[in-house]
């Protein structure tokens, strides 16, 4: 490699980042898709005449067809083409959205949501997997920023966007909006997305490891099933049986891709990526941050909502402070303090969590029923930075050493192992939460019961936060990407990281 090859032209510069922002744009459409429903649940109920199974399936067959395929997703991206993988999912979750808002009963409703969280798992993992195979090194902490950004925005615009397209009730659709604006989004970015993005794919030749699909599958539903409904139906013995027998299965995942990595080179999973120290140990601060996560915006919302007996709007509204905060903290995080101070900015944020979330124990203690917005805005904006300053920053620790041709595995297992924390910290939310309220409540009782299981919970949110500052010293105390940008001095250096590894 010399510097005499070709670099990026200011037509190709002006290419990739409108491809950046196709894919930043269809991330965030899922991000807020993940939470829009919930605000709508009521509506639903109501409008669609749906039971309280089909409600539970509504929000779970997203999340289980959504978990259960992305490992899968980002493989075929590295076989088939990002470029492709990506424009059919997000057609793919276009046409589900469009299903979901006409849907005519709540069976087609629960389908089209299945479909949606299996498109979606096409689309989400060619994200990274883009970015990562567009940008050269030494700009991938400035598109993390951004995507930490656009991962803040996610998180509170979802219930605050589905807040106000219920309460608006557009030409008398009721809750149907909040499917249907995914439509002109959707289209938007399929077709500007063949235009823009340039395809990429692994280097080498692979083929799709069904039996490793069949295996992750497999173990994701006996994991995933029994958490999402576990409170419903009580908790009965076959869901722990099967979420033990899923543990068996991914033993047996691993043991099979070593088997196929031996033979052909093609496995599912990469197994060598755990070889990798800030992969493996970014995949294990990531698990533990999403059953955070999972506690607490279901537990918050449901606080809010349920305990204080705010209106859904009122509700979406109390996160912006929150929303920003993480917003700004992100883009900070990767472009000026991560280079500086390295690891100690993702500690710091997890100590800026659990800082905020014992903050906001000690103020629901002290005002109880009588909490206003205002009151919650420092412990949300303290949250909030403390999650910009881990949110961004993980995700490049984790792909800054992993080789291109392995990117959309990688970024597969990244969005799956946050996915099955989440789950996880749903789960948990039955013992941390429901398990503190009290049989046959009366309606004068429920609010401060509410209130004194949202406390409980909180301070399981705080000791998870604790536990994840311990295991972020085992990530590298400098990203890699930070140390070939600064050796980019050299212009045989420079042309090579510019280089981009691209399949016309």
């Amino acid at each position: 490699m010399t510097s005499t090859e070709p670099t990026l032209s200011a037509a190709g510069d002006r290419r990739r980042w409108f491809a950046l922002a196709i894919v930043m744009t269809a991330a965030f459409m899922d991000l807020v898709d993940v939470t829009i429903v919930n605000i709508a649940i009521p509506s639903i109920q109501q409008d669609a005449g749906a039971t309280v199974s089909q409600i539970q399936w509504i929000t779970a067959g997203y999340a289980l067809a959504f978990a259960a395929g992305l490992i899968t997703g980002g493989r075929l991206g590295d076989i088939h083409g990002r470029k492709r993988v990506f424009l059919i999912g997000i057609g793919g979750f276009t046409l589900a959205s469009a299903l979901c808002g006409f849907a005519a009963n709540p069976e087609m409703l629960v389908a089209s949501r299945i479909l949606q969280g299996g498109m979606a798992a096409l689309m989400v993992p060619q994200v990274l997997s883009i970015v990562h195979a567009t940008f050269p090194a030494h700009e991938r902490g400035k598109v993390f920023g951004l995507f930490g950004a656009i991962v803040g925005l996610g998180a509170v615009s979802g219930p605050l966007l589905g807040a106000l397209l219920t309460e608006w009730n557009l030409f008398g659709l009721e809750w149907r909006p909040i499917f249907l604006i995914n439509l002109p989004v959707g289209i938007a970015g399929l077709i500007l997305g063949h235009r823009f993005i340039t395809e990429s794919k692994a280097p080498k030749a692979l083929k799709l490891d069904l039996v490793g699909v069949a295996l992750v599958t497999l173990g994701m539903l006996m994991l995933v099933y029994p958490l999402t409904r576990g409170h419903e139906l009580g908790w009965p013995l076959w869901g722990h049986l099967s979420m033990a027998g899923a543990l068996a299965v991914f033993a047996a995942l691993v043991a099979y891709e070593r088997r196929k990595t031996a033979r052909d080179g093609s496995p599912l999973i990469e197994l060598s990526l755990f070889r990798v120290k800030s992969f493996a140990a970014g995949i294990a601060v990531q698990t533990v941050f999403g059953i955070a996560l999972g506690i607490f915006f279901l537990v918050w919302m449901l606080y809010l909502q349920t305990g204080l007996g705010w209106s859904p709007l009122r509700a979406g509204l109390t996160g912006v402070p929150f929303s920003i905060a993480v917003s700004m903290a992100a883009g900070l995080s990767v472009q000026k303090l991560v280079p500086r101070f390295g690891r100690k900015v993702l500690q710091a944020g997890a100590l800026a969590m659990a800082a905020g979330v014992l903050l906001y124990l000690w103020e629901s203690e002290r005002y109880g029923l009588g909490i206003t917005s205002w009151q919650m805005a420092l412990p949300l904006v303290v949250m909030g930075v403390g999650m910009g300053l881990i949110v961004a920053p993980l995700t490049d620790a984790i792909l800054s050493e992993v080789p291109r041709e392995h990117s959309g595995s990688a970024s597969g297992l990244i969005n799956t192992v946050q996915q099955m924390g989440y789950a996880l910290g749903l789960g948990l939310v039955s013992v941390v939460f429901f398990g503190e309220l009290g049989d046959d409540l009366l309606p004068a009782q429920l609010g401060s019961a509410f209130v004194d299981a949202f406390q409980h919970a909180l301070g399981w949110v705080a000791g998870v936060m604790t536990v994840i500052f311990l295991l972020m010293f085992a990530l590298p105390k400098r990203p890699a990407q930070h140390v070939e940008g600064a050796a980019e001095t050299d212009p045989a250096v420079q042309a090579e990281a510019k280089e981009p590894e691209f399949v016309a």
